[in-house]
């Protein structure tokens, strides 16, 4: 049997796109992890020998079960500040076998880890644009982050952070304290009836959730000023894109070169097209209520929509994504990791009964009237505080939100 000249042609041809795609996920994925693994050999730093394609994500998982089944682990006894022994085994074995300074990969990623305080200081004072975030968790995170100052690099980000950082100093922050009080009173409102509710004495009371709460609308109130409720409605819709996004492990996963299924793929896409347009409404509505009350008090997201209207490098539409971009940011930067930072803190109190004897008569000396709303103010020049509320005179109170931190 012959086959045509013609026909043989034709098959090479089909076969050539799939050839060129093979050739380069090995020359961009297979042939760069080995480029990066042999750089650091010969700068002496090791590291666990890696399989193909998952990388040390099986001998990870395997370390991971044999220390759980050693330990006898029970997550609702378990509580220690030594966690990395605990979550990461892995690291801590391969520290002891390699030194404070090896490599390992996940997947085809290669990964450096450093175990060197003074190292890691140095790494943090450099201060070339040419150094930022990796990229394949950049590209990952852009429907949660948009392109805001945690996820762009280089002079990008130093252009937004030149606007955004003032809106953070501690004087502006103090303006926020009354927002912050607001928001406390209901929660600790309805933790004193559920306690009320359960004889008055001992409750149980999951603060989990009321936290996150707690948090999402100190967060709306100081974004969003007095159509804060939107701003809620916003973090709502953002909290649903942040767990779907849950699903997927961006760190430690299977290499899947960064395909989504399509019914997830397409409820992430709504999900930002959402938030987007809310975000973006309830800016506008805002602008629109200044302008009919004259009212100077302006809000997070107006002050940052000023700030890039008045720079000069950025363009409307890039205004526009640079508002929206920045609320998302500082809801994942600042909502989850608050409420994480609190639960942390009220579970040391409750570990330590004498911290809260001490926290208690700090709090009835310096906020007599009950009510801790205050500007904490620097120490003025001669040593002396400016305020007798200033951190300064609360050393127990700082001292457990340091650690909880």
């Amino acid at each position: 049997m012959e086959v045509s000249p013609s026909l043989g042609l034709v098959s090479s041809l089909t076969l050539l796109p799939l050839v060129i795609f093979l050739v380069h996920v090995y020359c961009t994925v297979v042939l760069r992890s080995e480029r990066i693994k042999r750089k650091l050999r010969m700068q002496g730093i090791q590291g666990p020998p890696p399989s193909f394609l998952y990388g040390n994500l099986p001998e990870m998982q395997k370390i991971q079960l044999k220390t759980l089944k050693a330990s006898g682990f029970q997550a609702a006894d378990f509580i220690a500040h030594d966690y990395t022994s605990s979550v990461f085994p892995y690291f801590e074995q391969w520290r002891k076998e390699y030194g404070s300074i090896y490599t390992y990969s996940t997947g085809l990623r290669q990964h450096l880890y450093v175990n060197q305080p003074e190292l890691v200081k140095e790494m943090n004072q450099m201060v070339s644009l040419d150094l930022g975030k990796p990229s394949y968790l950049t590209k990952r995170m852009s429907p949660l982050l948009g392109n805001g100052i945690v996820r762009s690099n280089g002079l990008f980000w130093a252009q937004q952070r030149k606007i955004v950082a003032p809106e953070f100093y501690m004087d502006k922050v103090k303006g926020m304290v009354g927002l912050m009080v607001e928001s406390a009173q209901p929660l600790l409102k309805k933790w004193e009836d559920c306690i009320e509710a359960q004889g008055g004495i001992v409750a149980d009371v999951k603060v989990d959730e009321d936290l996150r709460e707690l948090s999402a609308d100190v967060i709306s109130r100081a974004c969003f000023g007095s159509s804060y409720s939107k701003g809620k409605q916003i973090f709502s819709k953002l909290r649903s894109l942040q767990q779907t996004f849950s699903g997927q492990n961006i760190l430690f996963g299977v290499p899947n070169f960064g395909f989504l299924p399509a019914k997830k793929h397409n409820k992430i896409s709504n999900l930002e097209r959402e938030v987007e347009s809310l975000i973006w409404e309830a800016v506008k509505e805002r602008q629109q209520e200044c302008r009919e009350t004259s009212s100077s008090e302006k809000d997070l997201m107006l002050l940052l929509l000023e700030g890039a209207v008045n720079d000069q490098s950025l363009g409307k539409d890039a205004s526009k994504s640079f508002v929206v971009d920045n609320c998302k940011t500082i809801y994942f930067a600042g909502h989850e990791s608050t409420a994480v930072a609190a639960s942390w803190c009220l579970m040391l109190l409750a570990l330590h009964p004498e911290w809260q004897d001490g926290i208690r008569k700090e709090q009835a000396e310096v906020f007599k009237d009950g009510l801790a709303i205050c500007g904490f103010t620097q120490s003025s020049e001669n040593g002396d505080n400016g305020d007798s509320r200033s951190p300064s005179s609360l050393p127990t109170s700082s001292i457990c939100i340091k650690r909880s931190t």
